[in-house]
């Protein structure tokens, strides 16, 4: 019985991040919709918002920083998340709602993290954040930075998108 207990406390333990925090979550859409329109300065990752961006995760100007964008989202509204330039790191089991043909999915939501899958890469090789997930569409609106307006993941700006729900591969919740 006593392991009963302790499994069904771990369980709980465990999914409490899959439960929304609404203030928490309005916090981050405010933050990162405030940054739609920043641009890198010549191109190249850099530029005083860019860097600010990869300081977060020890990375400097020059870096991929989709997934150091969404750090810094998540540090300015004292989110717990990971601090990391790496996209697949986004992704931990205990954080994971949704992989592109799982039926247990959960429904994606303003705030989540989504992930696109770069065959050649081998891996999630871009981030960003979820704005809306329409129930009888097929197109996700994102927030993502690292972007530009034809999708690349070497992009020069942050941007709102229009994405195939079929590109999205994997959704974590963090908020």
């Amino acid at each position: 019985m006593r392991n009963i207990i302790i499994g069904a406390c771990l369980l709980f333990v465990g999914l409490g991040c899959l439960r929304a925090d609404p203030v928490s979550k309005q916090k981050v859409v405010d933050k990162y919709t405030s940054q739609i329109g920043v641009h890198e300065l010549t191109g190249h990752n850099d530029g005083v918002e860019v860097e600010a961006y990869l300081k977060t995760t020890n990375f400097t100007k020059g870096a991929p920083w989709c997934a150091a964008f969404l750090s810094w989202t998540f540090i300015q509204c004292d989110v717990p998340a990971l601090k990391t330039a790496w996209a697949p790191a986004w992704f931990p089991p205990t954080h994971t709602i949704y992989t592109r043909g799982n039926p247990k999915n959960l429904k994606p939501d303003r705030a989540d993290v989504f992930g696109i899958y770069f065959q050649d890469q081998g891996h999630i090789g871009h981030v960003g954040f979820i704005d809306q997930w329409p129930d009888n569409d097929d197109y996700v609106i994102t927030v993502e930075g690292n972007t530009n307006l034809a999708g690349s993941a070497e992009g020069d700006g942050v941007y709102r998108k229009r994405r195939l729900k079929m590109n999205v591969y994997k959704v974590s919740r963090w908020t």
